[in-house]
């Protein structure tokens, strides 16, 4: 029997062609039904169509409180609640302490925290007791990477909340997990650095990481799907990396 038969799940920035999409359909193939939802409808119609079955999209834009509510309207109405949410959705810039503006926090802070914090929170009347709660946090949270500060920032208090949130929900039996990828190969890294630079920065990252190359979307998928599953039954407020041993040796 697959791991989620019958469950529900929710994936934001679940159309893109990256972690998002491969968690999708990981779900949706261990046999959930999977909500996802982004910004784009054209990414999203080509993410229904790629994963076949079992998926419904929603487009919408975390920073909408609007766009969650319609979101979770469409979850309450299928009938059977929520039981795994993987707060996906975020995105990034890059910039020193000499170069970063109050543009790059306002953005990076009202999407990766903000757009979370009420992902998470809006989803609160749907989900059923003992759900499974992913947040979709980052190894740049802590290694201290040049240029990454803001983006880190940002994902370490994702990190922060998760153990929150943890404490909160258990009442519910509701468990919440983090789970930070290492590099990643993703279409979203050629379209921020450009098709040479994210190259060279694939390979440069390859070669520094003890597994010897960069990360596969499927890979990370496989542990969002341990975690939305009762195989991590154990599992409260935890990290789980995916990184090729990256922040590890």
């Amino acid at each position: 029997m697959r791991r989620l038969e019958g469950k529900t799940a929710v994936v934001t920035g679940g159309g893109t062609r990256g972690i998002g999409r491969a968690s999708a359909a990981r779900l949706a193939a261990e046999g959930a039904h999977v909500f996802i939802t982004g910004r784009r409808k054209a990414e999203l119609d080509e993410a229904v169509e790629v994963i076949g079955q079992n998926v419904t999209a929603v487009p919408g834009d975390i920073t909408d409180p609007d766009d969650l509510d319609r979101l979770y309207e469409q979850v309450a109405a299928r009938g059977q609640g929520l039981d795994v949410l993987f707060a996906n959705a975020g995105t990034a810039s890059f910039g020193t302490i000499e170069t970063i503006t109050a543009k790059d926090l306002d953005y990076l802070f009202g999407v990766n925290v903000k757009g979370t914090v009420f992902t998470v929170q809006k989803a609160l009347p749907v989900l059923n007791e003992g759900a499974s709660v992913i947040i979709n946090a980052s190894t740049a949270a802590e290694n201290g990477t040049a240029g990454f500060g803001a983006f880190a920032a940002s994902k370490a208090a994702l990190r922060a909340f998760t153990r929150a949130w943890a404490n909160e929900l258990t009442g519910r039996g509701i468990r919440v997990n983090a789970i930070s990828p290492g590099p990643i190969d993703t279409s979203g890294v050629t379209e921020l650095m450009g098709e040479e630079n994210a190259a060279a920065f694939k390979a440069s990252e390859g070669a520094r990481i003890a597994i010897g190359r960069i990360g596969r979307v499927d890979e990370v998928a496989a542990a969002v799907a341990f975690l939305a599953s009762a195989d991590s039954s154990f599992m409260l407020g935890a990290n789980l990396y995916v990184d090729g041993g990256e922040n590890q040796i």
